[in-house]
């Protein structure tokens, strides 16, 4: 079965896996995931992931989940930019969510990073999801 939205259906099983409980997820493995989850791992929010081979020459990515004090760390993840309806933005009009507590992550031509570090840069792109 082929998804219409892979990143979407990874943020799901991030957010349900937390609302379960559980100490790890998986998903299907991509470049994009990937670079996603670095950013993730960089702001906090999750603890670690790696990528492990599996039979047919499939790779799966393992995101280990995050808890502080009994609940998860990420409150809220929510994707921005879908298939049907693509989200870009320049520097000046980039959005703060949360007020800047909140992380927006965005794809731009000099990688996939925070919309902080995409301000310092000067650079925009983009917005493919928002954690807080």
């Amino acid at each position: 079965m082929s998804l219409s939205d892979p990143l979407g259906d990874m943020l799901t099983r991030i957010r349900n896996g937390q609302m379960a409980g559980k100490s790890t997820i998986e998903c299907p493995y991509s470049r994009l995931h990937e670079n996603v989850c670095e950013v993730l791992k960089e702001q906090g929010y999750i603890r670690e992931y790696k990528t492990e081979a599996r039979e047919n020459n499939k790779k799966m990515m393992i995101i280990e989940l995050k808890y502080a004090e009994g609940r998860g760390v990420i409150r809220q993840i929510d994707r921005v930019s879908k298939p049907g309806r693509r989200v870009y933005t320049n520097v000046k009009t980039m959005p703060r969510f949360y007020n800047g507590l909140g992380v927006l992550i965005v794809s731009t031509p000099r990688g996939v990073m925070t919309d902080g570090r995409a301000r310092s840069e000067n650079v925009g792109g983009e917005v493919l999801c928002q954690v807080f």
